[in-house]
């Protein structure tokens, strides 16, 4: 025993003198290491307990919360049936609830001002609001509504000192050691009562009984007199003061289904929020943050996002029908089977973004990025696409009809089987297109750069080609009849097995191209210059060639009309394969 006293004291004198634990004698007794605070016998915290012990208080919370939410909608003259048929306004005079307004609003805040409401806290809480039927939604999300009007509005953080609900709650977590700021506790309370009254609105808007009955604007519902709505995005402000990001990180992920019909929201930063299904129509979201945001399924028609960040936005099936989204960024947005219909993207950034399946027509794209982006079977059907860029973008089945793309850029774009019927491509850059199979009937295409573009089976019916160099095209078995290719530049092109019959081909140069089995039938072929050309198998019948050109062309097995005219005609002593019975016919034997 007297060991053991020693042993004490001499650790009470290190203590004293502030000398190192590890300094202290490592020989001990079994009775000393069980008392004695020394390394080896002092054991690390349980992180297990510590775990369960948050738990246990997560769990105690959540219990309170959801016995308050029932309490808050308990009458003390059991009138609950005068309400069945109110849809919105104030309570009715005589309702008398057990728990008063000041009262719910001192608890909301002791419940709700320490922390955000995680997801997994919310789904629970609102399956067991909606499966125990014993909490009235529609009274529920009144009183909460109140609440966030009047929070809104400043009403209980500018309240005096000795009726300001923000500061009792921050005493009382002082109490506990749990160091928070006012603010904090202010727009904890307030974000959380916007999540439930969030999360009330979705579930209530599946249901017809409750559809009319709770319905919940967080921006305030618009008005004739107010045609934007500015709550919304004071609260933004207000959050993000204390950190950027701030309210997206805490609501973001609940405001999917939500009612923001009008909302002024220009410049708020709203980063990888969900507002999946969302109504967002006529709303203002100009030089707005919406960066990785959820917009999937959401009405945005007639919504103003000019100048908006929306790079790697998810707006698959959204409504953006007359929207404003000139000079915005959407690159790497993906907008597949979006409704853009008559929407302003004038100037806008649409680098390497999804617009398959999209809706375009009518829409302004003037001047707009789309190189690289995915238009594969959209509907850009009379759209405004002038000085456009789509270098690289994939067209490929997309309806063009009627669109304009006068000096646009398409140098490697896919148009294959794209349907380009009466189209403006005059002065358009087409280097290296894919325009195989696509249907061109009546396109402009004066004065296009067609260098290395492929047009093999692509239908050109009465399209202009005025001034447009096709030298080097592959236009094999392509279909030109009827097309004005006047003065066009053909020179090595590839035309084997083209139609080219009633063609205007007035001056054209074919010089050393490729016209075996090509139908030229009925052309007008005056002037044209067809030195070198490689007329093998081709049809000449009733083509009109005064002037025209023939010097060194192969004519093997040529086809031509029994009442051809030759006269005038050009380069025939020189031509090489002439039929014989064509030689006899011209006494060039």
């Amino acid at each position: 025993m007297s060991t053991y006293l020693s042993q004490v004291w001499q650790l009470l004198r290190n203590y004293v003198r502030d000398i190192s634990l590890q300094e202290m004698p490592k020989t001990t007794s079994v009775e000393t290491e069980a008392v004695l605070p020394l390394e080896k016998s002092i054991k690390k915290p349980d992180k297990s307990v510590k775990f369960a012990q948050y738990n246990l208080q997560s769990d105690l919370c959540f219990q309170r919360l959801q016995e308050s939410l029932k309490k808050w909608t308990i009458s003390k003259s059991g009138l609950t049936s005068k309400i069945g048929d109110q849809t919105s306004g104030p309570l009715p005079s005589e309702f008398c609830l057990r728990v008063g307004d000041r009262q719910m609003h001192e608890e909301i805040y002791d419940l709700l001002g320490n922390g955000a409401l995680k997801p997994e806290i919310v789904n629970e809480l609102m399956e067991l609001l909606v499966t125990g039927k014993k909490v009235r939604l529609e009274l529920l999300f009144w009183r909460l509504e109140d609440f966030y009007r009047r929070w809104c509005q400043g009403e209980f953080i500018d309240g005096t000192p000795d009726d300001n609900l923000p500061q009792k709650t921050r005493l009382k977590l002082a109490a506990q050691n749990i160091a928070i700021g006012l603010r904090q506790v202010d727009i904890y309370t307030g974000l959380n009562v916007l999540i439930l009254l969030l999360e009330l609105h979705r579930y209530a808007q599946e249901r017809d009984e409750l559809k009319q009955k709770i319905t919940f604007y967080p921006s305030a519902q618009p008005d004739t007199d107010n045609f934007f709505t500015s709550q919304l995005l004071r609260i933004i402000n207000y959050s993000d003061a204390l950190e950027i990001g701030n309210f997206s990180s805490i609501v973001g992920q609940f405001l999917k289904g939500g009612n923001f019909r009008s909302a002024y929201l220009g410049d708020a930063n709203l980063t990888g929020a969900d507002f999946r299904g969302a109504d967002l129509s006529r709303a203002y979201l100009g030089d707005a943050n919406l960066t990785g945001v959820n917009f999937s399924g959401a009405n945005l028609s007639g919504a103003n996002l000019g100048d908006a960040n929306l790079s790697s936005a998810n707006l698959t099936g959204a409504n953006l029908s007359g929207t404003d989204l000139s000079s915005t960024n959407l690159s790497g947005a993906n907008l597949s089977c979006a409704n853009l219909s008559r929407a302003d993207l004038n100037r806008a950034d649409l680098n390497r973004a999804d617009l398959s399946r999209a809706d375009l027509s009518h829409a302004d794209l003037n001047r707009a990025d789309l190189s690289s982006t995915n238009l594969s079977h959209a509907d850009l059907s009379n759209a405004i696409l002038f000085g456009a860029n789509l270098s690289e973008a994939n067209l490929s089945s997309t309806n063009l009809n009627h669109a304009d793309l006068c000096r646009a850029d398409l140098s490697g774009a896919d148009l294959s089987h794209a349907i380009l019927n009466g189209t403006n491509l005059s002065d358009t850059i087409l280097f290296s297109t894919n325009l195989s199979n696509a249907i061109l009937v009546a396109a402009d295409l004066s004065y296009a750069k067609l260098n290395g573009a492929k047009l093999n089976n692509a239908r050109l019916n009465g399209a202009m080609f005025l001034g447009a160099d096709l030298s080097g095209v592959d236009l094999s078995r392509v279909t030109l009849n009827d097309a004005d290719l006047s003065g066009v530049i053909l020179s090595d092109a590839d035309l084997s097995g083209a139609d080219l019959t009633d063609a205007i081909l007035f001056g054209t140069d074919f010089s050393y191209a490729k016209l075996n089995s090509a139908n030229l039938s009925g052309s007008n072929l005056s002037g044209a210059i067809l030195n070198g050309a490689d007329l093998s198998h081709s049809n000449l019948s009733y083509a009109i060639l005064g002037g025209a050109d023939l010097s060194d062309a192969n004519m093997e097995k040529m086809t031509w009309g029994k009442k051809q005219q030759w006269e005038d005609v050009r380069g025939l002593e020189t031509a090489v394969n002439v039929p014989e019975a064509l030689k006899e016919e011209l006494g060039l034997n």
